[in-house]
């Protein structure tokens, strides 16, 4: 049991600079107090030489620099008197002010100098040099410097860490204060995303009422906001007000008058399909509205018809030495002759060959094509299937962090200068990335969606291949006949087993797959026996990185948290000399496998030519480089970009020898490891296992029970996900030609 340090108070005068991150607020500074000199560290914003700061924290001996002291927080009170105020505004700390500047304005305005500055900033035009604009950037920074600290040390009370208070300050700004004493629940939105019941606790030492419109509101914002954390775009009235109910506690009837008043506000949007009425967040019905509106224009917009198809299509087979199937011809006709396509199929039927030759044929007529998919490992894939350059969405559309908000460089304004887009791994496609790159195409710019059905829903809300193809309205090909050599591989054929309902193939020695019986801890250590010694000695492959176990839940012997604590003390434990530190319960090692587990659009990155930029997406592996105990930070390698993670940012990485299918979608690994022993029975269903499965590039390994594997491929049910896109596509399809109708591909 660890004994929590007594907080200890250090009042002194900053005497210097040795570090200082203005994005995170990490410091390191020396300070003057007692006679004596302390080297302070922390998250406690900015700090300038010769103020008089208090600090509160705890001592500490760090084994390369020392006796340090580690503040949480660090408070400055305003200057008062005319010295200080003089010495202050000399300092430099301000822009546009120095020694000169800073004397004209104490001889104008004395004591009140500093008042001027926070809360009427014009009147220091006045001064020769300063200009409007001038004066207002002197009291932005004068009141960001002492907003975020008075913001770290008020969060404080509430069990908010200096980091996240940081965070608070970037996006509220100044008045980040009084916004939150009036509606505490904006802290359970971005971006620190608090729980309701730690926004509830932070209410009531702010007595706000249980039965107040701000909850009850913040609460169905909550709801609205977790569900889409779960894949939801929307949800039935009735159910959203029925959740909430229940978990605030309040009756259904004083949420349903709330619930019509946030509707009226604009702040909830609601939507009626087949009699049934459904509330939105406005940003995720826009989504789905905007990507209804642009593929109904895109379907409606007539596609240039290639005079010579047949014969091309015909060239191509004979160049290539063999026939597309029926269906392979199909899409590829339809691909040329219409501005949107769907293709989808399994394992082995063929959708790169396919993809391959549409690719071969819009080159050949000159069209431009851009090559993208959801992940970086998915684009890498894709690269390497066809030969041509392929990156992410995000890539494609570059990102623009400028504004603190994250926006694309190009979107409605400033198009993407293609022809055609293939967009690979659908399944995995959000509904507010899909609008952001249906905005970004020209009018005439056709698109061409490739995905599998059967796997696993994007991460983010929506379920867009699911209702485009169920909408009816964009031509789709659905890939069946799985070719000679890919029914050789008996990944491929247990594939589609599951999708079958039929049970795995146990498989043998020339075979690709493997089921091995074993549960409990026994499953457990046969996962460890087999990434750790067996795949390796038989097959050749490196137990970190080409080795991937995959497991349908968090939970239990055989889940990530248990087989990552195994699996990292076997593959990488620790060493003299070998960097390590501790952050959000877990370890990290120089040469850890890591992933990230959100998107973050704030990490720096710097690939291996030089180019650099920032962000980091759900999903991504990569292996820890270098520590810096100091200032508790990493750098990762993710591919060819290596980033930079500070202290604050660690809370987004997870040990990840073992992840969880559903991180691992639109990936592919050499080998995969699949524990199949004990798997809740909400995650007992097919396209779980199936997405587990088909992420296996050269073998895979089941290893778990028979009874638990039976149970995920005989149950069909899919996770259910509330979402309106084929209704409002339908409607959006049957107001410009009045018929929900495929339309035909063109002679």
């Amino acid at each position: 049991m660890t004994v929590e340090q007594e907080l200890l108070r250090l009042e002194g005068t900053v005497e210097n600079l040795i570090f200082e991150n203005q994005d995170t607020g990490y410091t390191v500074f020396e300070l003057s107090g007692g006679g004596e000199l302390f080297v302070v560290c922390g998250t406690v914003g900015e700090v300038h030489i010769g103020e008089t700061v208090v600090c509160t924290g705890t001592f500490e001996t760090h084994a390369t620099y020392g006796r340090q002291f580690r503040a949480q927080t660090c408070e400055t009170d305003i200057p008062r008197d005319v010295e200080a105020i003089y010495a202050y505004l000399s300092s430099g700390a301000l822009p546009y002010i120095r020694i000169a500047t800073a004397k004209k304005i104490m001889e104008k305005f004395g004591a009140d100098a500093l008042d001027i500055i926070a809360n009427d900033p014009a009147q220091l035009t006045c001064i020769r040099g300063i200009s409007p604009d001038k004066a207002e950037r002197i009291s932005q920074e004068f009141r960001r410097m002492f907003g975020v600290r008075e913001l770290i040390a008020y969060l404080a009370r509430f069990d908010i860490s200096a980091p996240r208070a940081v965070e608070v300050f970037r996006t509220f700004g100044p008045h980040a204060r009084d916004a939150i004493d009036k509606n505490p629940y904006l802290l359970c939105g971005d971006p620190l995303h608090i729980t309701f019941a730690h926004a509830d606790r932070i209410a009531a030492q702010l007595e706000l009422s249980l039965e107040s419109g701000i909850r009850m509101g913040a609460a169905l914002q909550y709801v609205l906001r977790h569900n889409a954390n779960n894949g939801h775009t929307c949800l039935p009235r009735r159910k959203l007000i029925a959740t909430t109910a229940a978990f605030i506690h309040l009756p259904e009837e004083q949420l349903e008058r709330e619930l019509d008043l946030r509707i009226g506000e604009g702040e909830v949007r609601r939507q009626v399909y087949d009699e049934v009425e459904y509330a939105y967040l406005p940003d995720l019905y826009s989504a789905e509205s905007d990507i209804a509106w642009r593929l109904a224009n895109l379907m409606k917009y007539p596609a240039p018809q290639p005079k010579h198809l047949d014969r091309d299509i015909e060239f191509l087979q004979l160049v290539q030495g063999f026939a597309y199937a029926p269906l392979q011809a199909e899409a590829i006709r339809t691909a040329l002759r219409q501005n949107c396509l769907v293709l989808t199929g399994g394992p082995g039927t063929g959708k790169t060959t396919t993809v391959n030759a549409i690719l071969s044929l819009f080159e050949r007529q000159g069209d431009r094509v851009a090559l993208c998919a959801p992940t970086g490992r998915a684009a890498k894939r894709l690269s390497e299937l066809t030969n041509h350059k392929a990156s992410t969405i995000h890539r494609l559309l570059e990102v623009d962090y400028s504004g603190g908000v994250v926006t694309f460089i190009h979107n409605e304004k400033n198009l993407l200068k293609c022809d055609v887009v293939i967009l690979d791994e659908m399944s995995m496609v959000d509904v507010k990335l899909f609008q952001s790159l249906l905005a970004a195409l020209r009018p005439a710019c056709r698109i061409i969606m490739v995905g599998d059905t059967d796997q696993l829903p994007s991460v983010g809300p929506g379920n867009i291949l699911g209702e485009v193809i169920k909408s009816g309205v964009v031509p789709t090909v659905c890939l069946t006949e799985i070719f000679r050599q890919a029914a050789k591989s008996l990944i491929v054929e247990n594939a589609h087993n599951i999708v079958n309902g039929r049970g795995l193939q146990k498989g043998g020695k020339t075979d690709d797959f493997f089921f091995l019986e074993a549960g409990g801890e026994l499953c457990q250590q046969l996962v460890c026996d087999l990434v750790g010694t067996r795949l390796p000695r038989s097959y050749g492959f490196d137990p970190i990185r080409d080795i991937q176990v995959l497991c349908p839940t968090k939970l239990g012997l055989s889940g990530t948290q248990a087989l990552n604590v195994r699996l990292q003390q076997l593959l990488n434990p620790p060493a003299h000399g070998k960097a390590q530190l501790e952050a959000s319960g877990s370890v990290f090692r120089v040469g850890d496998k890591v992933m990230q587990v959100r998107n973050n659009y704030d990490i720096p990155w710097q690939r291996d030519g030089g180019e650099q930029g920032v962000g980091a997406y759900n999903g991504d592996i990569g292996f820890v480089l270098s520590i810096n105990p100091h200032d508790r930070s990493m750098t990762v390698q993710m591919d060819d970009r290596k980033l930079i993670y500070t202290s604050d940012h660690l809370s987004e990485l997870e040990i990840a020898y073992a992840v969880t299918i559903h991180k691992s979608q639109g990936s592919e690994f050499p080998a995969v490891v699949i524990p199949a022993a004990e798997v809740p029975a909400k995650l007992c269903y097919r396209n779980l296992i199936y997405t587990g499965v088909t992420r296996a590039r050269k073998l895979c390994i089941v290893a778990g029970l028979r009874s638990t594997v039976n149970a995920m491929t005989g149950n069909v049910r899919q996770n259910l996900r509330y979402s309106g896109l084929c209704r409002l596509l339908q409607n959006e399809w049957n107001d410009r030609v009045g018929s929900t109708s495929v339309p035909e591909a063109a002679p």
